[in-house]
């Protein structure tokens, strides 16, 4: 059970996400290396380096502007079954996402954080060691 990568999260109006995407693809020089339209949310997202950028409307993103971060992890399921043991509530349990399986935890220190299992895990994402 392990944390392979931690992505911080921008939240943009949908009319920015290309001009946001291209502008860290520059400033780190790489390509965003996921990228997918969430129709069911009405979202754009891209992960670019370990920035994660969110695009909608107002509305579709209010429900993601309190999750301060993404965990990338290797085994969602473990950390679902020890996470309420160490004093973290899981807030919304664990679900399918175009991109794997995630879940929304609150951490004891008060952090929400949405925890996602990748069904193609890229190399890049995980931390060094």
């Amino acid at each position: 059970m392990k944390v392979l990568n931690i992505l911080v999260r921008r939240c943009v109006p949908l009319q920015r996400f290309e001009a946001a995407v291209g502008f860290y693809e520059q400033l780190f020089g790489q390509s965003a290396r996921l990228r997918f339209d969430y129709p069911e949310r009405e979202l754009k997202l891209a992960q670019v380096a370990s920035l994660l950028i969110v695009a909608g409307s107002a509305q579709s993103l209010a429900p993601f502007v309190d999750t301060e971060a993404t965990f990338l992890v290797d085994e969602i399921e473990a950390f679902a079954a020890s996470l309420p043991g160490q004093g973290a509530a899981i807030e919304r349990p664990l679900k399918a996402v175009p991109t794997g399986r995630n879940m929304l935890v609150r951490h004891p220190d008060g952090m929400l954080v949405e925890y996602v299992e990748h069904r193609d895990k890229h190399p890049a994402d995980r931390m060094a060691e």
